[in-house]
This record gives structure tokens, sequence and C-alpha cells, in this order.
């Protein structure tokens, strides 16, 4: 086997290992989502909020790089053919 597939297999073993602690906050945030519709507070469309910037922020990230390599591989061709 190759170095990069060995270290490709401890890495997602480790993934894995770490998972089962993080699976272990889904309860706690259900908990306090259903405590807080008991007090009738508005706790809900904030985490609502919290959870869209999370997950808006890597994928703006993404496009970003996305676009500078595209540009950058289309003015590579361009140079090329000229």
């Amino acid at each position: 086997m190759k170095f990069s597939k060995i270290i490709s297999i401890v890495f997602i073993i480790i993934l894995l290992v770490i998972a089962n602690d993080l699976l272990a906050q889904c309860p706690m945030c259900k908990a306090s989502l259903t405590e807080a519709r008991k007090n009738g507070t508005e706790v809900g469309n904030t985490l609502n909020m919290g959870i869209l910037y999370l997950l808006a922020l890597p994928y703006s990230i993404a496009t970003v790089f996305g676009v500078i390599w595209y540009r950058n591989t289309k003015l590579k061709k361009k140079q090329a053919v000229n």
C-alpha cells in the first residue's frame, strides 16, 4: 500500500472515533429547544440562523477559491494558445 492510502485510512478511523463524541451534542440541543418552547422563548429561530451562518461560510470560501481557480485555469489556457 502506498503511504498516502495508509494516511487516509488512519484519518478515516480517527474521524470515526471522534464522531461518536460529536453526535452526543444533538440531544443537548434538542433538550434546550424543547425547554425553550415550553417557556415561550424564540431560541429556535436564533439557533436556525446560527446553523445557516455556519453552513454559508464554508460554501462561500469554497466558491471564492473555485472562481479564482477557474480564472487562473482560463488565463493559462488563453496564454498557451497565444
